[in-house]
Parts: C-alpha cells; structure tokens; sequence
C-alpha cells in the first residue's frame, strides 16, 4: 500500500496549503510551523480581513485581499482561517482540517483570550480589541467557539467526504487527541529531509 505524504504540493515543489477548523483549534501555530519548514509566507486571515473595531471589508475587497495575499511568492503559502469564499480552496494543493475535541482546545481558547484581556499578548488583529463584557457575552469569542464547534465539525466533515486525500482529493482531517497532529508533523520532517 502506498503511503500518503503529509503535504501533496503541486508536484513541483510549490506547496500552497489552507489549515481550517474552528477558533482555539491551533490554526495559526500549526501554519506558522508549516510555514517556516516550507520557508513560505505565513497569512492569517484575521489579520489580512478584520479592520480596527472588529470591521470587515466588502466581500469583494476580501477576495481582492486574499488573492493579492496569495501571489506574494510563487512557492507557495500556508493561510489559516475559515472565510465562506472558495477561493482559497480552489488554488491550495492541500487542505488541513484541525478537529480535536471541544474539552481540548477550549481551555487553549480561555487562557489566550484571558491573554488577550490583561494585555500580555495582542490581538488577533491590530486595533480589535476585546472587552471583558463581549468575551462573556453571546458575541465573544468564548461563545463564538463553543457555537461553532457543531457547525464546523458538519461543514468540515462533508468536505472531508468528497474531497479526502485517502479518495484522491487533496483534504485531511487531524485530530490532536488522536495523536494524528503529532504523526503528520513527523512525516512532514522526514519528507522535507528526503527532498
């Protein structure tokens, strides 16, 4: 049986990876680990699209946003983030779904945001700032996780079901309670140390 490699790439030796899943999951560290092994450019969609104040741009100028952001280097990218466009999917040559279980990541989620408010560490973007009453209302983002947990998981797993990489797609699902996070991370080194 022929073993799957952790990243498809292009076949050339571009790599233009796009990691989901739900706010806490460990996006934005797995891709920044990504990004560094690939020596590509790291870009956080929270960064690239919320504006001062939590403000967001036309759907338009998102797109504009992210497509700009993804011709910065030919080699490739690792973006992290959902957006409901499709046109980070449609350009990656790998998709990484991180879904470890709610009980894992919320603690990660609280302590970040808890972070956040004493101000040891910044914001997801520059200029949105977060207030104790929004982290515990319905508009935070503790609330955000906990809501979103079900409908990531539904909308990841019927993409995962017609796009698997196991299927000839190019989507993978990790789960770090599985130890699945730990044994592609190994198999990312030993493929970037035969190439």
């Amino acid at each position: 049986m022929m073993s799957i490699p952790s990243l498809l790439g292009d076949g050339k030796g571009n790599y233009r990876i796009h990691v989901v899943g739900n706010s806490g999951t460990g996006k934005s560290t797995v891709s920044a680990y990504i990004a560094t092994k690939l020596n590509v450019p790291h870009i956080s969609l929270d960064a690239l699209l919320w504006g001062p104040g939590w403000t967001t741009p036309s759907d338009d100028e998102c797109k504009e946003r992210i497509i700009a952001a993804m011709a910065q280097d030919s080699r490739g990218w690792v973006i992290d983030g959902n957006h409901r466009d499709t046109v980070i999917s449609e350009h990656a040559t790998d998709v990484i779904w991180l879904d470890p279980p709610l009980w894992l990541y919320l603690p990660r989620i609280l302590w970040r945001t808890l972070l956040r408010l004493l101000k040891i560490i910044p914001s997801c973007a520059e200029g949105c700032k977060e207030t104790w009453g929004e982290v515990l209302s319905t508009k935070g983002i503790i609330w955000y996780c906990i809501s979103q947990h079900g409908y990531r998981k539904q909308r990841y797993g019927e993409m995962l079901a017609h796009t698997s990489i196991a299927k000839g797609g190019k989507m993978r699902r990790l789960n770090e309670w599985d130890g699945d996070l730990t044994i592609w991370k190994a198999g990312l080194e030993e493929m970037l140390r035969a190439h």
